[in-house]
């Protein structure tokens, strides 16, 4: 009995951490909370990228990896964001702050299935920077905060 339990609070050790969490806001970062579910919610944020120009660079999904190996954990995607002629800008002013680009958005899947769309500011992103970037890389931190405002509008208010 005493090696059941022990494999029942290892078991729920375990599963523990794959249950899903709804995301809280934290320094730098903006929260949307919306009524999509996960794969809708990465849909319109790809299409509000390309709506705004921009690129999506590069995407991640540990959910995604973790279903081609048997296992099912609440969805997640990182989409990276970037475009060209902001990278070129960014790295006129800093090279350093290349190692953050690109710029990414976050789709996460509620406990109740519903999906929260989350990013850093990019402001928020270059902070470290800003002393070497100076005035230039405030200026397109600040165009990419107002982008990445957009884009996070349009994905959370397609239907």
């Amino acid at each position: 009995m005493r090696s059941f339990l022990m494999g029942l609070c290892l078991t729920l050790a375990i599963a523990t951490p794959t249950a899903a969490q709804d995301l809280v806001e934290r320094k730098g970062w903006e929260v949307a909370n919306t009524s999509a579910g996960y794969e809708e919610l990465v849909d319109h944020l790809v299409a509000a990228v390309k709506s705004e120009r921009m690129i999506v660079v590069t995407q991640a999904s540990a959910s995604a990896g973790a279903k081609g190996r048997g296992l099912t954990i609440p969805g997640n995607r990182v989409i990276g964001v970037y475009r060209n002629d902001y990278a070129v800008r960014m790295l006129e002013a800093s090279v350093a702050a290349g190692i953050e680009a690109p710029i990414r958005f976050y789709v996460t899947e509620n406990a109740d299935g519903t999906a929260t769309l989350s990013w850093k500011k990019p402001s928020f992103v270059f902070e470290p920077y800003m002393n070497e970037g100076g005035e230039e890389l405030a200026d397109l931190a600040a165009e990419l905060d107002d982008v990445f405002q957009t884009i996070a509008e349009k994905a959370v208010a397609s239907k």
